[in-house]
């Protein structure tokens, strides 16, 4: 009996604990303001949607950050950071790319994970994957771009022993792989580590 009791305690101390946890709030925007400061046009606009997600930072401790994403995609990576969550990869920050005034570049220089992003391709007159809502770049300066030798963002490494870098065997690719979406990593031409895009739609 005093052992039932015992464990009935810790449970409930440890259920309380789990409730109480401190959450870190990284972004905490209306949708509005996650898209403001640039001409989005209507058709994309309509199917944009602004999740919460949380994950675990470098910090050890429990964040909550926002992406705007296509809506056909919104179940996938709310599925996949309960994941991110669950096995406390470490996500750095996850904040609509709106705060960067819509500079990529700015927001890979300070690892932020962000999804849509109204812009073409680099060296193409084509828009992105991005500017659908329909990728996700994760810890840019942990998974950089490669191609031709260079490194994007400036000053990022690809050290698959660092936390929050991605591999093949990582579960967090795995997970993408299994709901449809491509991998940057296994691109041919160039690795883009960070990216996941999800052709579909």
């Amino acid at each position: 009996m005093k052992f039932l009791i015992t464990l009935f305690i810790l449970s409930t101390i440890h259920l309380f604990a789990q409730i109480e946890e401190e959450v870190i709030i990284d972004s905490d925007m209306t949708f509005e303001e996650a898209i403001a400061g640039i001409n989005i046009p209507e058709t994309i606009r309509n199917n944009l949607v602004l999740i919460d997600v949380q994950y675990y930072s470098f910090d050890d401790k429990l964040h909550q950050g926002q992406l705007v994403v296509h809506k056909s995609t919104a179940k996938d990576l709310i599925e996949i950071f309960r994941i991110i969550k669950e096995i406390k990869f470490p996500i750095e920050k996850a904040i609509p790319i709106a705060k960067y005034g819509w500079n990529d570049d700015v927001s890979m220089s300070v690892n932020n994970t962000s999804a849509f992003n109204y812009r073409r391709l680099r060296d193409a007159n084509i828009v992105s994957y991005h500017a659908k809502g329909l990728a996700i770049d994760i810890n840019p300066m942990q998974n950089p771009h490669i191609k031709r030798g260079k490194t994007i963002p400036e000053g990022s490494t690809y050290d698959k022993s660092k936390p929050g870098t991605l591999t093949e065997s990582s579960q967090i690719v795995k997970e993408f792989r299994k709901r449809g979406w491509m991998w940057g990593g296994f691109w041919r031409s160039s690795k883009d580590y960070q990216h996941f895009e999800k052709r579909t739609n």
